[in-house]
This record gives structure tokens, C-alpha cells and sequence, in this order.
């Protein structure tokens, strides 16, 4: 393919050497002049290993050149890649002039050559970037039409090219089946799978990735201090929590629903935090967790309360399916509030029965709910429709046998995403979808 590439920065450059060894032809455009002439001698004007050796053989072999003019660029290419900077302002926020402004003079030398083009934005951007990108091009680009895709790269300072050689997925956010096929060609060379998405949601996972290892970082920091005042080795702990691959390091527990419970998850944190705070050992991150988990409760209780309901049942109050326990299960303060807000509740909860209920599960649920036996009703069905609104707060088989037999229109609220796409049939919400 025939590449132009907005912006010789770190992501820029490696990936018009990355693309050049695949075959492509690159054209690297840029209004810093050094970059530039660095980039068409095969030059890097970056630090990062094997990236000179490719750049200076792209450059020999003619798959690499270089310029400030945008109308050579557009002549040249067929696809532009948008890799400029989105720098923090003030308060955060991301600036993207720059972005809009490459996008601009994009459409404009299109528009005026005549030419058709694809332009794939891979610089970092907040969700409806790509939208706006698509109002300039409808607005600039007149007799021509500009095809769109965000994709997002996931490429690593110290290990950029391998990054490139070898992702764990490429991510295509397009509605327009002309800039998929473009973004597929020029990945074409790359043993990866095409997740095609909305531009949204592609724009939303950057950001989520990132603030992702962030959190893992400041994890593992705050675990190797409190091992230190324990004197443990946090190295130690850690390479055998990353050995798991089943429940550590795997999708478990990385999907939103409802907050965390049982009786392990908070009572071992609260005592994490107990010595960290006797020992002097800050754990911010740690600390966020009981707020932020309690957060996600009030959420749950102020979406179900939205529309005033006067009856409600609730499906589940275990903290999770295929279990009675109701020790700290985020159901149980749910329904507190419910009834502290002189809603009516019925519970269909089939792992809960009266007569295994003992010891401290027991203890605990009627120092919370003192007359929850009255609350249950073995009749699901009955208590949907006699409900002004069904919530359900764990994925379970007897609950999806329920919700079938509901009238249209019912008010349902979803805590653990049961439904994969929105049902037509009810009046429906999610949590955090």
C-alpha cells in the first residue's frame, strides 16, 4: 500500500519502519524539518532498539521517504495514518488541535485533487474524537469521500518493534467497510486477530489499557511495600501470583457488574489495610478499593430507585451464583435500602433456603435484614410480575428461565449483564452498559 504518516514522533516513526520492511510504501510527514530529513536519510531521531536498522533499510530500498509538504504526502499515499500528539492541558483534558488540524488539511488536499482517501487516526483520543473528525470531513472534504477508522496502537518504548510484530490483537474502530479493509491490508503481515468495533469503544479500550497497567503498577508497588514492613520479599509474593493464569492473570473479574462480596474479598482487604495502617505503610490504591466498591452499590440502588418503584423483586441475594453465602453480598445493603426506602421486596433466591442457612451466614443476614425469611418467594415469575421493576444482581440459570416468562415492558435492571444486547421486550437497564 501507498502510506502517508502524520507525525515522526515515537509511534510515527516505528511504525513507518515496521510497515516499510512489510512492503508498504511510507511516506513520513512532519512540520519539524530535522525529523523529516532524519527520517528520508533512514535516520531514526529516536531511541529504540532495531528501530535504525529498519528505518535505514526502509530508506534503501526506497519504501521510505519524508516531507513537510501535506498535497506530496496525499498524492503519494492512498491512507493516512494521523500519529500526532495529544498533550495534557490545564486540567487534563487532552488537546487534539493537533489531530483536528491534520484531519483538516487532509480533506482540503483530497478535496482538491479529487481524491478519494482512507485516514486512520492512531493517535490517543477520547471517545466521539472520530465523530468529529468525521463532521470536518463531511464539511471539508466536498466531491470526494474520506473514509475513517480509529486504531489504536499498544506499542511499548524498549520493545516497540516486537510489540509491532506480535499484538495480541489488532483493533479496528470503523463503521465503514472501506477503512476496515485498508486497516486489514496494511496489518496483513501481522499474526494477530481483527477486533472491529465501533470508534468508540476502540477509543475508550486505549485509555482503559493504560490506566489499566498504571493500576497494576501501583498494585504490585503498594504489596511490595507492605511485604517489606512484614518482611516478605514482594518480589517473591508477586512472580507466584503471576503464575496463575486462571484467576490472576486470565478475563476473571475484569468484567463491570455489580460490587465485590463473600466472605473473603472484603474481609481480606479491611485486614490488609489494618496492618498497613498499624505498620505506617500507605496503600492508597488498596484503601480506594472498600469506597469504590460501595460506590458501585449506591449506583445499583439509585438505578433501580430512578423510576420511584413501589415493588421490586430482586433476583439473588447470594454475592454470587451457585452458592447460599450471604456474608458482605452486595445484595444484602441493596435491599436494605430498598426497604429503608419503603419499597415493597419479594427475593427469589433459590441457593438460599431457610433450613441450611447456620452459623455466621445466618447470624449475618438477620443482623442486617432481621425478618428476611418473609422476604423470600419461591415463585419468580409471580414475584416479576407482581414487581414494578426485576433486578438481578448475579448471572443464574433459574433467572434466565424467569425472565422469559415476563410481560413485555417489564422494567428490568441488570447487574451482571445477563443480556449480551439489549432486550427489545423490556424496559431495560444496565449498570455500566
Amino acid at each position: 500500500m501507498k502510506v502517508s504518516i502524520f507525525g515522526l514522533g515515537y509511534v510515527g516513526v516505528v511504525t513507518a519502519a515496521c510497515l516499510a520492511r512489510d512492503g508498504h510504501e511510507v511516506i513520513g510527514v512532519d512540520v519539524n524539518l530535522d525529523k523529516v530529513r532524519a527520517v528520508a536519510s533512514g535516520v531514526s531521531p529516536i531511541v529504540e532498539p532495531g528501530l535504525a536498522d529498519l528505518l535505514y533499510a526502509g530508506a534503501q530500498a526506497g519504501r521510505i521517504r519524508a516531507t513537510d509538504d501535506i498535497t506530496e504526502a496525499i498524492e503519494g499515499s492512498d491512507v493516512s495514518l494521523v500519529s500526532v500528539g495529544t498533550p495534557s492541558g490545564d486540567r487534563g483534558a487532552p488537546f487534539l488541535g493537533h489531530v483536528f488540524k491534520v484531519v483538516t488539511e487532509i480533506a482540503e488536499t483530497a478535496s482538491g485533487h479529487g481524491k478519494d482517501h482512507v485516514v486512520v487516526v492512531r493517535s490517543t483520543v477520547p471517545p466521539g474524537t472520530l465523530e468529529k473528525c468525521a463532521d470536518i470531513v463531511a464539511e471539508r472534504a466536498a466531491g470526494v469521500r474520506v473514509h475513517l477508522a480509529f486504531n489504536p496502537e499498544f506499542l511499548r518504548e524498549g520493545s516497540a518493534i516486537a510489540d509491532f510484530n506480535e499484538p495480541c490483537y489488532t483493533v479496528i474502530g470503523t463503521e465503514d467497510d472501506q477503512a476496515e479493509a485498508a486497516v486489514r491490508e496494511l496489518y496483513a503481515a501481522v499474526s494477530a486477530p481483527f477486533l472491529v468495533v465501533s470508534p468508540e469503544v476502540a477509543e475508550m479500550v486505549k485509555y482503559v489499557a493504560n490506566c489499566w497497567h498504571a493500576a497494576k503498577i501501583g498494585f504490585a508497588n503498594e504489596i511490595g511495600r507492605m511485604a517489606k514492613a512484614l518482611g516478605v520479599d514482594g518480589r517473591a509474593v508477586m512472580d507466584i501470583i503471576v503464575q496463575d493464569t486462571k484467576l490472576n492473570v486470565s478475563p476473571v473479574y475484569m468484567k463491570p457488574g455489580f460490587a465485590y462480596g463473600g466472605s473473603c474479598l472484603p474481609k481480606d482487604v479491611r485486614a490488609l489495610l489494618y496492618y498497613a495502617q498499624t505498620m505506617n505503610v500507605p496503600m492508597p490504591l488498596i484503601a480506594a478499593l472498600p469506597s469504590s466498591n460501595q460506590l458501585q452499590i449506591d449506583a445499583a440502588c439509585d438505578l433501580v430507585l430512578a423510576t420511584k418503584p413501589a415493588r421490586v423483586a430482586v433476583y439473588g441475594l447470594a454475592f454470587k451464583s451457585g452458592t447460599d453465602d450471604l456474608r458482605e453480598s452486595p445484595a444484602v445493603p441493596l435491599v436494605k435500602r430498598l426497604l429503608g426506602e419503603g419499597c415493597e421486596v419479594r427475593i427469589f433466591s433459590p441457593d438460599v433456603s431457610r433450613p441450611r442457612l447456620m452459623g455466621a451466614n445466618l447470624e449475618y443476614i438477620r443482623a442486617v435484614i432481621p425478618h428476611f425469611e418473609q422476604l423470600l418467594d419461591e415463585r419468580p415469575v409471580e414475584a416479576g410480575k407482581w414487581a414494578d421493576v426485576v433486578v438481578i444482581t448475579h448471572p443464574q440459570a433459574e433467572f434466565d428461565e424467569a425472565l422469559q416468562a415476563l410481560p413485555e415492558g417489564k422494567r428490568v435492571v441488570d447487574l451482571a449483564g445477563v443480556f449480551s444486547e439489549r432486550p427489545e421486550r423490556f424496559e431495560y437497564d444496565g449498570i455500566a452498559w
